[in-house]
């Protein structure tokens, strides 16, 4: 279940980042109301999921999942680079999240 909510934390996460882009410091109401909800929707669900996972782990799936989200989001949405040294960077962003979780024992 802690896998679950980390997971769930970390697509918050991603929502969280990308509406960032569309907020304009805090003046557009939705894209605001998006990131208030969806940065403590991914905070909470970080925090029950810290009860059981190690808090390194946890702290560094979370992280790594809402970077190579934003990441990919931003190669796909936005047009942004999509060079074989970013895309080689961020697969080893996904071996690293992938390694902590087979090596972590429940």
């Amino acid at each position: 279940m802690a896998w679950f909510l980390l997971l769930c934390a970390g697509l918050a996460e991603i929502v969280f980042a990308l509406s960032l882009k569309y907020n304009q410091g805090f003046t557009r109401l939705w894209p605001s109301l998006m990131t208030i909800v969806f940065g403590a929707a991914s905070f909470y669900l970080l925090m029950l999921s810290i009860r059981t996972l190690p808090l390194g782990t946890a702290y560094a799936v979370w992280t790594g999942m809402g970077a190579v989200g934003v990441a990919v989001i931003g190669i796909v949405l936005f047009k942004e680079s999509a060079e074989v040294s970013r895309l080689f960077s961020i697969i080893l962003v996904v071996v690293g999240l992938v390694g902590l979780k087979l090596t972590h024992i429940e």
